[in-house]
């Protein structure tokens, strides 16, 4: 997860932050953000069960193939990070 200090930087609301921080669904995002948290939690969870369907909600949101990619790209990334840290015992920073 993106530390609270960087999302301010992008601009986004100190609503928008705390809701980040622990909860996405309760915050106030637009349908496309929607769409990307949604797939992004597909994509952890259950990566195998990802199909065209997926792709197919999140161009209707007006994302193209490479922002598509992108979005797998990040995902895979911090996943494997994640588990990474977690595998060799890294404790999350007191101020996340």
């Amino acid at each position: 997860m993106a530390h609270a200090d960087d999302l301010r930087a992008e601009g986004a609301t100190a609503e928008l932050v705390a809701h980040a921080a622990h909860d996405w669904r309760q915050g106030d995002l637009s349908s496309r953000e929607r769409a990307l948290c949604e797939f992004a939690v597909k994509l952890t969870h259950v990566a195998a069960e990802i199909d065209q369907a997926d792709i197919d909600a999140l161009r209707a949101q007006g994302l193209d193939d490479a922002t598509v990619s992108d979005a797998i790209q990040v995902v895979g990334y911090f996943n494997y990070v994640t588990r990474v840290a977690d595998g060799i015992g890294i404790e999350n920073e007191p101020e996340w």
